[in-house]
């Protein structure tokens, strides 16, 4: 057992899950205490999208993809007493980046992280680039920079991005790449625990945002800033 703390900074229910899941399990196993911190309440993943306001509507999908995330991460390992809800409104970080920093400072110095992990800048949801902006200032201001990890879950450039980031972080030396492979079932019952997402696209007839299948390969990758 080993005193080593990482802290996962999501913007939304499921980007934690997405993009970490299986180095969440992996750290856990090996002995880290691993916090989740959802920055957002994740009201607005299908009013935004799907034009769906009611049955269910936001506050309801709030209370919603709260439970589910809550399950999820528990399947990952992760304690109640170790996840997070920051509940600042759904697709409106970049007009709170000043109380959000307040926020994400006050955790990180409280915490003392040995891993953080947080959204690629160039995620294409302006909550992820919100994010990323936030705590890369907290890092910086802090001279962590060296424990930061950004993930990804939908890039700006969809068809080329991910193909770009990978070569540009490899030629880099700046992309680290965490073996799941065993705990990418763990992984997978997690990402199951996130029924409404599949439910609501299905019966609005559109495909998911987040190619979910890509997100549940051996490998997680994670790039230094």
């Amino acid at each position: 057992m080993n005193d080593k703390t990482a802290i996962v900074f999501a913007p939304h229910p499921d980007d934690e899950t997405l993009g970490c899941g299986g180095t969440i399990a992996k750290r856990i196993d090996e002995g880290y205490n691993v916090f989740v911190v959802i920055l957002t309440d994740g009201r607005h993943a299908f009013s935004k999208v799907l034009n769906v306001t009611s049955n269910p509507s936001p506050e309801e999908i709030k209370q919603i993809r709260k439970k589910e995330v809550t399950d999820a991460v528990s399947i990952l390992g992760v304690p109640k007493s170790n996840l997070f809800f920051f509940d600042f409104e759904d697709c409106t970080l970049s007009e709170y980046e000043k109380e959000v920093e307040q926020a994400v400072t006050a955790f990180i110095e409280g915490h003392f992280p040995d891993e953080v992990y947080f959204p690629l800048k160039r995620d294409g949801h302006p909550d992820h680039q919100a994010a990323n902006r936030v705590i890369s200032r907290c890092l910086q201001k802090r001279n962590l920079e060296n424990i930061g990890f950004q993930y990804s879950i939908t890039h700006k450039f969809s068809r080329v991005g991910p193909q770009f980031e990978k070569m540009i972080g490899f030629l880099s030396n700046r992309m680290r790449a965490v073996d799941i492979s065993e705990y990418l079932d763990i992984k997978k019952q997690a990402v199951e625990e996130f029924k409404s997402e599949t439910r609501i696209f299905l019966s609005n007839q559109k495909s998911p945002i987040v190619n979910i299948k890509g997100h549940l390969e051996n490998k997680e990758l994670f790039y230094k800033q």
